[in-house]
């Protein structure tokens, strides 16, 4: 939809500045945070490097956070590397102060914020963007905040034509595009769908993310005090309001499980109870092209045998006394502040290029071409760095740059999910990064 907004529209929509008006392509919020530094450094690359699906300008971005000190010394450390930022534009603002945001809002077309847990952090942010038409991409991994953006601001990001993307990191993209990637394929061969998907996270290399930790902690502590946050953690359609929490799906799974496709023992993936809520919202925001009869589940995988039956055994054991112990209030607050890694902390360089990881999905294909046949896909999904670091820094800065320079498949606002807005050239453009997407037929 058109970005500028006749004055003589209704009076509840803004007018909006013209994208092409604005001073910065990109604006990083956060940018002194370890995973904003880690963004920052990313775009800086990029840019240097001039790949061949850059624009024929260079990039226009800035930093933006609190404090002018500590953005001064992220640029100049980028600058000791990437000569081109020592003069990279600095924002100053406040994530509670909207009068602060406001102008750094309507000044960009894309802005990337790392800054967590966002229920805490993110909500101003996302208010201003809906306003000022500025498309947003996040890292978000909490299903009550994504609901909460969903019912406040989901209409009028449509009128403003705001894109509000979520969980454009780790969480959710190898599931969202993963799952889009294998309905793409029955599709465009068979004319089909697949009708049910399973994902399974497998062999990874990596550190939790103190964001995410902080996230979860957060989610927790608002559940003892709010039942309606633990209905909307609990709800498999949480983020599919049209169907009131009605579906072919229920709870994630919660023991272990033996698989016959993969031949590998499973357990509980600690991200379904957000993955799999992204991948239901997309079905719905696609005008439920995978089907309304749609099923889909997450686990973890391991191998077969006795080996895989063992570990699988002890991660649903250790994530189940994980759980408990968070729920315990002195518990978790001797965990946050002795074991756990905090927002802010991450692994050393030489830890995030030796990270990895790799998903699979199985998906059989149903209707079209396939009716009557046997016809079995497997979609692999890897990474070749620290799945919450280097990976979750490429994929949401490709994400930003594809709203920027792909357009999207969806250019009416609102808040949606990489599948439903960015779609397949996404995928391409992360294969370009270094990522795998890929369909087989087995």
């Amino acid at each position: 939809m058109p970005r500028v907004v006749s004055p003589y529209a209704s009076p509840d929509v803004p007018i909006i500045p013209p994208r092409e008006s604005r001073r910065f392509d990109i604006v990083v919020w956060g940018a002194t945070g370890f995973t904003g530094k880690l963004v920052a450094e990313y775009l800086a690359q990029r840019d240097q490097q001039r790949s061949p699906d850059a624009p024929a300008a260079p990039l226009t971005w800035a930093l933006a956070g609190r404090s002018r000190e500590k953005l001064e010394a992220v640029r100049a450390s980028l600058a000791l590397e990437f000569p081109r930022v020592k003069d990279l534009p600095l924002l100053l603002g406040d994530g509670t102060d909207r009068a602060s945001l406001d102008p750094i809002a309507r000044d960009a077309r894309v802005i990337i914020t790392t800054v967590g847990p966002y229920a805490l952090h993110g909500r101003t942010l996302v208010a201003a963007c809906v306003d000022a038409g500025t498309d947003y991409v996040d890292l978000a991994g909490e299903t009550p905040f994504i609901r909460d953006m969903i019912d406040q601001h989901h209409l009028r990001a449509q009128k403003t034509g705001a894109r509000i993307v979520n969980s454009c990191g780790y969480d959710s993209i190898p599931s969202d595009l993963g799952v889009l990637m294998l309905e793409d394929y029955a599709k465009e061969k068979y004319a089909g769908r697949c009708d049910a998907i399973r994902f399974f996270a497998g062999e990874s290399k990596g550190s939790m993310s103190g964001g995410t930790v902080a996230s979860i902690i957060n989610m927790i502590e608002e559940g003892s005090r709010d039942p309606r946050v633990r209905r909307i953690a609990g709800n498999p359609y949480a983020l599919d309001p049209g169907r009131e929490g009605r579906g072919p799906d229920g709870s994630d799974q919660k023991g272990v499980r033996f698989d016959a496709d993969s031949g590998r023992w499973t357990g509980p993936f600690l991200m379904a109870g957000i993955n799999t809520r992204i991948v239901r919202r997309s079905n719905a925001l696609l005008g439920y092209a995978y089907g309304k009869d749609f099923r889909y589940s997450e686990a973890m995988s391991f191998g077969p045998g006795v080996k895989g039956l063992a570990m699988a055994t002890a991660l649903t054991a250790g994530l189940g006394g994980f759980a408990l112990a968070l729920v315990a209030p002195p518990v978790r607050k001797l965990l946050a502040k002795t074991v756990l890694p905090a927002p802010g902390q991450g692994p050393s360089k030489a830890a995030r290029e030796s990270g990895h990881f790799t998903s699979r999905l199985y998906g059989d294909v149903v209707g079209g071409k396939a009716e009557g046949k046997r016809v079995k896909l497997l979609g692999t999904v890897k990474g070749t760095k620290d799945p919450g670091y280097g990976e979750t820094a490429k994929m949401i800065s490709e994400s930003a740059l594809s709203l920027l320079l792909d357009g999207g498949i969806r250019q009416e606002g609102g808040v949606l999910t990489t599948a439903s807005c960015m779609g397949m050239p996404l995928v391409q453009r992360l294969r370009r990064a270094g990522m795998t997407f890929e369909v087989t037929e087995r």
